[in-house]
């Protein structure tokens, strides 16, 4: 009896025990390999919604165009003056203001997820000031011409995301010393960008006042070869460290854990922050604010947790190419630049975004 007894509690299968690695593995491959309905309607709105806003602002103006006129002169058959209007004025402006946009938008999504902070944005990690810094060297001290202010403002943008990881690295990166060291470069950067202009001859301040509020006016074939080109290498690039990015927001050790290499992951992301943030300044001037909404709006929309470099790209296009588009029907006659909507737009969501911070804080306390 307790020999038939012992047999069989011996052949009596045991609990399975957790294959740790076959749950990481299948947790990462879900990761990679999950494809988010809500995040597919969401960009296929915002797509809708971009090609919309490309039609009136292409269509319409001082000289209404059809649509049959505008597509002739894409294509390379328009004639006259639409051709000139298409080809020269509305396009290139066009497509530097969405290119921009969408640059903009994934170098803050990248950073935002980094640093795990919503304000983790160039606008206040100090890649903007540095690069306008660096423009701004170009202009009074040189009297540079556009592609060199262009050089300039990306140099100034590298330079200081230089300054920024070293003054944040003790034993890796971490993102709130990441921010903070950020905020600080950024502030000293605005600092001498004040005294810039202010030791400038009347011409020179005058230009380089011009060229920080941001503009997409009288941008041409250049300036979208410059943006579309950067966003065709970086933005496959970041995309390359999506799940990174995605085990990067649960802290180091869990990524760690998950297999992903850390520090050299968290290099490439900020390479490719760096580089779109520079090259859209460098093609616009300083946009303010797109880099820190864009991102926020697009997660709001999907509902995701994971970064949606696609949607905020989508997203940030849409927002750069709608404020441009006001500005031009709204204020026909003064030609304001786009940097004046973007930096009253995202002043009142910069508002409301503390505001929900502080009183999420309130209900947790």
């Amino acid at each position: 009896m307790s020999d038939d007894t012992t047999t069989r509690s011996s052949t009596r299968p045991s609990a399975p025990r957790p294959v740790t690695g076959t749950v990481l593995r299948t947790r990462r491959e879900t990761i990679a390999l999950r494809v988010d309905p809500r995040a597919v309607l969401v960009g296929s709105v915002l797509t809708f919604a971009l090609l919309v806003t490309m039609a009136i602002t292409l269509t319409t103006g001082e000289y209404e165009l059809s649509v049959s006129e505008v597509l002739a002169a894409v294509i390379g058959q328009g004639e006259g003056a639409a051709d000139f209007i298409v080809n020269t004025l509305r396009l290139p402006r066009l497509l530097t203001a969405l290119f921009v946009g969408a640059a903009l938008a994934v170098s803050g999504a990248i950073l935002q997820s980094l640093t795990r902070n919503p304000l983790g944005s160039p606008d206040f990690v100090g890649f903007t000031n540095g690069a306008s810094t660096g423009a701004l060297l170009v202009i009074i001290a040189v009297g540079g011409t556009m592609t060199q202010v262009a050089v300039g403002a990306l140099l100034g943008g590298i330079v200081t995301s230089v300054l920024v990881y070293l003054l944040s690295y003790r034993r890796g990166v971490q993102g709130y010393r990441f921010v903070l060291m950020g905020v600080g470069v950024n502030a000293l950067a605005l600092s001498v960008n004040s005294y810039l202009i202010t030791r400038a001859d009347i011409y020179d301040a005058v230009s380089a006042q011009a060229w920080l509020v941001g503009s997409v006016n009288g941008r041409d074939w250049d300036h979208v070869a410059v943006s579309g080109l950067a966003l065709a290498i970086l933005l496959p690039l970041a995309a390359s460290q999506i799940r990174a990015l995605s085990m990067l927001e649960l802290g180091d050790h869990t990524a760690t854990a998950l297999g992903v290499g850390v520090q050299r992951s968290r290099a490439i992301l900020i390479v490719a922050s760096v580089l779109l943030s520079g090259f859209a300044t460098a093609a616009a001037g300083p946009i303010w604010f797109v880099a820190l909404a864009a991102p926020q709006l697009a997660r709001r929309l999907t509902r995701s947790p994971n970064p949606g470099l696609v949607t905020s790209a989508l997203m940030g296009g849409l927002l750069l190419t709608v404020s441009d588009l006001a500005m031009q029907r709204l204020f026909p006659a003064a030609q304001l630049p786009v940097g004046t909507a973007t930096g009253c737009l995202g002043g009142l969501y910069l508002m409301w975004l503390l505001a929900s911070e502080w009183r999420g804080k309130g209900r947790y306390a």
